[in-house]
């Protein structure tokens, strides 16, 4: 493959990515921004924490994204008496065999749902690291991989404190981008009472895109071009969060490299194969927000998402873009 895109492979991308975006609508209703934001997230390879009250559509939006890929779809329900093995699979002896056999856990699907992963235990959260960062899990000393493509779906309630374990720093950073979905216009949640579906089950999905094609989309979000002076201006956005006296600090290389992988997916998404400015500083808060904390205290985890989103939103306005 040459190191710029073809006319016809970015129309055929957008038109696989057009086909994804229309079976996810018919089932999430008046989210568009969000299911943008969802499919920029997978074409750029990465995981997607979401953040929001129970009941606003989690599980059905990471389902209808399995489905509509014809990928497997795995629910892993994170409690606090969840055992990293219950997560990743565990070496059985084999009797027949007389050797340990490896028995796959939940992790090996295309797209994993971690609900409520903040009610696990720290040793538990952290059995996703390894496979977050290199889609393998390693028991007694070998690696399995869990294929591709590979996405964890997280949601965490920002409210509700109690018997719950904040996720690391370290944690945080291994996901792409954190999103939050609120609750839908009252067209929309009409149009969903009528329907009257209390389960994700009962979605009738129709897979537009194969396996093959997804990993291919995401292979090509790597060839979109960044100019220098596009580069340039994200920088300076990251290194303003590392100045900044509210931020206990900035953002880390991680962030500014899955910050040009997201923009290179969103440019993708609208049919270029070049990457704009506007692609930056659209995805800054949902790519950057989560790798930043406050030198001060808050009531709560939804005002320091706010604080934080205002401060990047200040620094964006002060950054000025390319000349």
């Amino acid at each position: 493959m040459s190191d710029f895109l073809q006319e016809a492979q970015v129309t055929a991308a957008k038109q696989a990515l057009d086909r994804l975006r229309a079976g996810m609508q018919a089932s999430i209703k008046g989210k568009d921004d969000v299911i943008d934001q969802v499919l920029v997230c997978l074409v750029a390879g990465g995981h997607l924490l979401i953040e929001d009250l129970p009941g606003v559509g989690k599980t059905t939006l990471a389902y209808a994204l399995a489905r509509s890929m014809d990928c497997p779809f795995s629910r892993i329900q994170f409690t606090s008496d969840l055992l990293p093995g219950d997560v990743t699979g565990v070496a059985i002896y084999d009797e027949t065999a007389k050797e340990f056999v490896f028995k796959k856990g939940p992790v090996f699907a295309s797209v994993v749902l971690a609900d409520e992963i903040n009610r696990a235990t720290p040793k538990t959260q952290s059995a996703l690291l390894e496979v977050m960062d290199r889609a393998r899990v390693t028991v007694d000393g070998v690696a399995h991989p869990v294929g591709a493509p590979f996405m964890v779906f997280a949601t965490q309630n920002p409210v509700d404190y109690e018997g719950t374990f904040p996720l690391p720093e370290s944690q945080m950073d291994r996901f792409l981008m954190r999103l939050q979905m609120g609750y839908p216009q009252p067209a929309d949640e009409l149009e969903i009472l009528r329907v009257a579906r209390m389960s994700y089950d009962a979605i009738a999905v129709k897979a537009v895109v194969t396996r093959d094609e997804v990993i291919h989309l995401q292979a090509l979000a790597t060839q979109v071009y960044v100019e220098d002076s596009v580069l340039d201006y994200l920088l300076r956005i990251v290194t303003a969060t590392r100045s900044e006296a509210e931020f206990k600090a900035g953002v880390s290389v991680r962030g500014g490299l899955a910050l040009r992988a997201a923009a290179q997916a969103r440019a993708l998404l609208r049919g270029r194969d070049f990457v704009l400015p506007e692609d930056v500083s659209e995805l800054v808060c949902p790519i950057l927000a989560h790798r930043l904390g406050l030198t001060r205290q808050t009531s709560d985890a939804l005002e320091e998402r706010r604080l934080v989103v205002g401060i990047l939103r200040r620094i964006l306005a002060a950054v000025p873009g390319p000349s």
